[in-house]
Formats: structure tokens, C-alpha cells, sequence
């Protein structure tokens, strides 16, 4: 059987679990916004970074959405300012390749499931050094829901053909938990996103990045 124990698939986001980009992300988006007239907080984006972009501008402002103007402007403007000015120089969590090679070395189907679009996926796998270490990816493009809603990760399991209860989630954010309490998955949670144990209380397991997990793989969900 492939993997360890029970689970054969590990579903695996990527801002904040295998690149250090939360805060990057944060900063886009305060550009962005008060490129648009909006003056918000660099502090209150980071604890947003995590949902999806759809959900971001619902929570700075409920009258903005990602098709209506000026959000889908805001939004776009967004991605260009992380791409054009950030992705590049991001470094990789530590221990973010050692363990993505392990699992694949173990058996384990390795599932990205990540609130990122699709057109910033290969940047930041790139980025992160694990571009040839994921087997499948599902981004918010193949999902109506963005994350805290589970669409995302039910997307990721039908991809990889893998029930719920044979895989594990990896991931860093409050939104990441729920997401994988919601889908009844079970959820490791890692530190380097900048979230600390009372925020990732409901994941099954914690651990400060990667590089941690794999120290103690053997003691794990996985």
C-alpha cells in the first residue's frame, strides 16, 4: 500500500507552508487597495492571507467582489504586484523539497491544493524549489468556493482519486484548519505562515515548517 499507515495522499498548500510568501501577499494586496483609495492596514490583510482573494475583498470592504469593479481591478492589480515584484526572491521554508521528496519516495500522491490562481502556481512551486515534486494540482480556478469552503480540497481529493479519509492536509493558516475540519480530512498544521498554536488549535498535529514534520515523521498523522 502506498504511504504510511491509513493515508496515501498528502493534499499540500503552498503560500506559507512551502514558500515564506504570506507576507508578500499582504503587501500586494495594501498596494493594490490603496492604488484604488483604499487605506488598509498591512496587519489586518496578513491575518486575512489564506482565504481566498474573493473572500479578502469582502472582508476589507462587502460591497467589492472579484467580478465587479474596482475589485476584479484590485485583484488583478494584486497578482501583477506579487509577481512582477516579490515571487522571485521568496526563500522556500525550511526543509519545504526534503519532505516533499520524502513523501514522494514513501508513495504518497503529493496534491497541491492551494488558494493561489493558476497563473501564479508555477512561480511559486519554481520559487519554492518543488516544481518536479507535485504530482497533481488543484488552484481556486477548479473551485466556485474559496478557502475557508472546502471546494478547493474536494477538488484536490476527486483529482487524485483518493477518499477523505486516506489523506492528510498540510497547511499554515486558520483557513487551511477549517477548510480540513470542514471536508473531514485530516490536518497538519505548520508555524512558518506566521500563525501560532491557538489559531491552528483544530488541526490534528503542529509543527514549526517542513523541516520539522520530516524530524518527526515517524511520530506524525502521516
Amino acid at each position: 500500500m502506498a504511504g504510511h499507515g491509513k493515508h496515501e495522499a498528502v493534499l499540500i498548500d503552498v503560500d506559507g507552508t512551502l514558500l515564506d510568501s504570506n507576507g508578500a501577499h499582504a503587501l500586494a494586496w495594501t498596494r493594490a487597495f490603496r492604488r484604488y483609495g483604499y487605506d488598509v492596514d498591512f496587519e489586518r490583510v496578513r491575518r486575512l492571507i489564506g482565504m481566498g482573494g474573493d473572500k479578502i475583498l469582502k472582508a476589507i470592504d462587502p460591497k467589492l467582489d472579484d467580478e465587479g469593479e474596482p475589485g476584479k481591478w484590485i485583484s488583478e492589480l494584486r497578482g501583477r504586484i506579487f509577481l512582477d515584484r516579490y515571487v522571485s526572491s521568496l526563500p522556500p521554508t525550511p526543509g519545504a523539497r526534503a519532505l516533499l521528496v520524502h513523501l514522494g519516495s514513501a508513495g504518497f500522491k503529493r496534491i497541491v491544493a492551494t488558494s493561489a490562481k493558476r497563473q501564479e502556481l508555477d512561480a511559486l512551486l519554481k520559487t519554492a524549489g518543488v516544481a518536479d515534486q507535485i504530482d497533481t494540482a488543484v488552484t481556486s480556478d477548479d473551485a466556485q468556493r474559496s478557502k475557508p469552503d472546502t471546494d478547493i480540497l474536494e477538488s484536490a481529493l476527486q483529482r487524485g482519486r483518493v477518499g477523505r479519509d486516506r489523506a492528510v492536509y498540510l497547511g499554515d493558516t486558520p483557513y487551511d484548519v477549517e477548510a480540513a475540519r470542514r471536508a473531514e480530512v485530516c490536518c497538519i498544521a505548520l508555524r512558518c505562515g506566521g500563525w501560532d498554536d491557538r489559531d491552528l488549535a483544530d488541526a490534528d498535529a503542529t509543527y514549526d515548517n517542513p523541516a520539522d514534520l520530516l524530524a518527526h515523521i515517524e511520530d506524525s498523522p502521516l
